[in-house]
């Protein structure tokens, strides 16, 4: 894998998977910048997890900053680093440096809710499966009630 390729399937080995991740293009690398959904917005918009942007609450879930919550300032997507408002290092000369932290460790607490667009549903994805019940009955329906009105 000399260069990044769509057509790779997976390995078990962690060596090509750390590959696939740093010679991948920004547009897939994004993708890896998933957070998960606290548990009131997983029910709220039926979703496990979403693409972190800037300007959303999340909690911090491992490390020295453990539980502790703010706004995503930044998001360096060639990295896939975040970085969050308040958490804060000193350096060994006194200035103040952001603490980088991925996607995996963030918790989304509250979601930035300026683009409409950011929850609409895809055409590629599913419909969920009470629609798809639904439209199996109607279609039930009109069968029953085409095929009695050929008989009369």
């Amino acid at each position: 894998m000399k260069t990044f390729s769509i057509k790779w399937k997976g390995s078990k080995k962690p060596k090509k998977q750390r590959k696939y991740a740093a010679k991948a293009p920004l547009h897939i690398k994004r993708k890896f910048l998933n957070a998960g959904l606290s548990k009131e917005l997983r029910e709220k918009h039926k979703r496990r997890s979403v693409e972190v942007r800037k300007g959303d609450t999340v909690k911090i879930l491992i490390g020295k900053f453990k539980k502790k919550t703010g706004k995503i300032s930044k998001i360096k997507t060639k990295r896939g680093k975040i970085y969050i408002e308040g958490i804060q290092r000193k350096k060994q000369d006194g200035s103040m440096v952001e603490i980088p932290f991925r996607a995996p460790n963030l918790q989304i607490i509250e979601l930035d809710t300026n683009d409409k667009r950011r929850f609409m549903k895809t055409k590629g994805e599913a419909k969920t499966e009470t629609t798809k019940k639904e439209e199996k009955a109607k279609v039930k329906k009109e069968k029953k009630k085409s095929n009695g009105e050929i008989k009369k």
